[in-house]
């Protein structure tokens, strides 16, 4: 997909290389989903994303010094923030290689450093800090990264999950920290504006 390096609406510091505004996620296919290629989620920057990263940027202690991880990291645009809001280092994953190669190119467009790879939050290492922005989209991905975020909170882990009211988000297992409206492209959302939350996952709650 033809992209072009454009600066992130709610947060103008970060540059990605994305597609228009007009640009559709199929149509690189025609228009058609295709279940041998994974759509190119991350020539987007999706709302979610978007708020987790004007949250790090504008609180850059949550992240400064540690390490941060950015599951179903998309663009990257989260784990840039982190690294430019000083984390000791950043770590991105996704389970589309083009995605990780996407994070990469993205990050050095920034002139920062993000170790992206192509892989599961399940393949993940131990983390200080957890962005996971629009990853309560179906509710099979839902229930595997619920769990997978609710051990790395017993583990000691602060996950911050930026999610603009996706239909399986477990409300009742976060505390919102902050909302945004996001700006984002029609041709994904069918509105020019999101309402999105960034949300810290509790750890009183026990797990089941």
């Amino acid at each position: 997909m033809q992209t072009a390096l454009l600066p992130v609406p709610l947060a103008p510091e970060i540059s990605l290389h994305l597609a228009g505004d007009r640009v559709g996620l199929f149509d690189s296919a025609d228009g058609q989903f295709r279940s041998d290629v994974p759509p190119p989620f991350w020539a987007f920057v999706w709302a979610g994303g978007q708020a987790l990263a004007r949250y790090v940027l504008d609180h850059p202690e949550l992240v400064r010094g540690r390490h941060v991880l950015d599951v179903a990291s998309g663009s990257g645009v989260a784990a840039i923030a982190a690294a430019r809001a000083g984390a000791a280092r950043v770590e991105a994953l996704d389970l589309d290689p083009a995605a990780a190669a996407a994070t990469t190119r993205n990050a050095e467009a920034n002139g920062v450093t993000v170790h992206a790879r192509a892989a599961d939050i399940g393949d993940a290492g131990p983390a200080e800090v957890i962005l996971a922005g629009d990853v309560f989209y179906t509710r099979s991905v839902a229930d595997r990264m619920t769990a997978a975020l609710r051990r790395a909170a017993a583990a000691g882990a602060v996950i911050l999950v930026g999610d603009p009211g996706r239909g399986y988000f477990p409300e009742r297992l976060f505390v919102r920290r902050a909302e945004y409206t996001v700006p984002v492209p029609a041709s994904l959302e069918e509105t020019e504006a999101l309402a999105t939350g960034v949300w810290e996952m509790r750890t009183t709650i026990t797990l089941r």
